[in-house]
């Protein structure tokens, strides 16, 4: 079972590295990794198993979260509950979002004010943990997220992305996400 104290955070080397592309069929740890971090973003969303753990609520989680370096994340958001191996966007919007109340990430434990822009609408692809390839359409928070714990897979912070003169600055052809 993941817990916070297995999760690194920012400055580790780590975050910072791109994530290799994962073999079919996975190996026993590379599925239990990959089961391992879909059943903590589904136990942090349950108030609680979050209590009892300690437990930091997320809707995403990178496999170089746990200092892993492997092309893998699980996604549990809105109508969305899966594990993403070797993803890829392949084709997205002209438009563009960010969510209005900034981005969050459990490796990162201050708040950091600020827009990170992101694609409105993205079409993806990637291997489930049986090698079966999948093809989603995403929008809105999903949408987002997805692009969140794929730049962890290329050693991306959230941060990166925010306009560092004007972190609250417009962003041009952008529509703001709000969750509820």
């Amino acid at each position: 079972m993941i817990l916070m104290e297995h999760i690194i955070r920012e400055g580790h080397e780590t975050l910072r590295k791109r994530a290799e592309e994962v073999t079919f069929p996975l190996t026993k740890e590379d599925r239990q990794l990959a089961d391992d971090m879909l059943q903590y973003l589904i136990n942090s969303q349950n108030p609680e198993i979050a209590e009892k753990y300690d437990l930091r609520g997320g809707i995403g989680l990178a496999a170089n979260q746990v200092n892993s370096l492997k092309r893998m994340f699980a996604l549990c958001v809105e109508d969305y509950s899966f594990v993403a191996i070797n993803p890829k966007i392949v084709s997205h919007s002209v438009e563009m979002t960010y969510l209005s109340s900034g981005e969050g990430c459990l490796s990162v434990d201050r708040n950091v004010p600020g827009y990170v822009p992101r694609y409105a609408r993205i079409t993806v692809k990637f291997m489930n943990v049986d090698g079966e390839e999948q093809k989603l359409r995403l929008t809105g928070l999903t949408s987002i997220a997805f692009q969140h714990e794929l730049d962890h897979l290329n050693g991306i912070m959230f941060y990166d992305r925010i306009n560092e003169k004007d972190p609250f600055g417009p962003i041009p052809n952008a529509t703001p996400f709000d969750r509820e």
